[in-house]
């Protein structure tokens, strides 16, 4: 791999997973209490598997995107990178409103909000590079889960 796109791949790791470890730091104290005070839905994982999880999704993330943007210009390529953008904003914030503000309700539907904008960044990516696409399927699959599980907090702790 040259140097210069070693540098390129590790430039949208190093993004994504800084936006995940500091969503991560933010919410410590909101996690906590949530973890021992929620009412948590049958199917939830031990609390140990959601930074396992977030890692290998945060580094899947990073790679597409970096993919994407190593791709030659094109109206199609900046619309992949908003995309991209746009759902990691809404990726950071679900984490403050759900575990901070303990806003299960508002949380879901910005959690949806956060799936549909996974989905257009995969169908977006899939224009510019199948690969970079295929590697955001397990995103948005956990959030799927992760939809699951919010909703179902939000009626269990109403």
């Amino acid at each position: 791999m040259k140097k210069a796109k070693w540098k390129i791949y590790a430039f949208w790791i190093a993004l994504t997973e800084l936006v995940g470890a500091l969503a991560g730091l933010l919410t410590r104290s909101g996690t906590k209490l949530y973890n021992e005070e929620a009412i948590k839905p049958l199917l939830s994982p031990p609390a140990a598997v959601f930074p396992i999880v977030w890692g290998i999704l945060f580094l899947l993330m990073g790679i597409g995107t970096a993919r994407v943007y190593m791709a030659p210009p094109s109206r199609q390529r900046t619309r992949s990178l908003l995309l991209f953008g746009a759902q990691l904003i809404f990726n950071f914030f679900w984490s403050i409103f759900f575990f901070n503000f303990r806003a299960y309700g508002f949380a879901f539907f910005w959690l949806v909000i956060l799936w549909g904008l996974i989905l257009l960044m995969i169908l977006s990516f899939r224009l510019v590079d199948k690969a970079a696409a295929w590697l955001q399927v397990p995103y948005l699959l956990w959030v799927t889960f992760a939809a699951y599980l919010n909703l179902s907090t939000w009626a269990l702790n109403r």
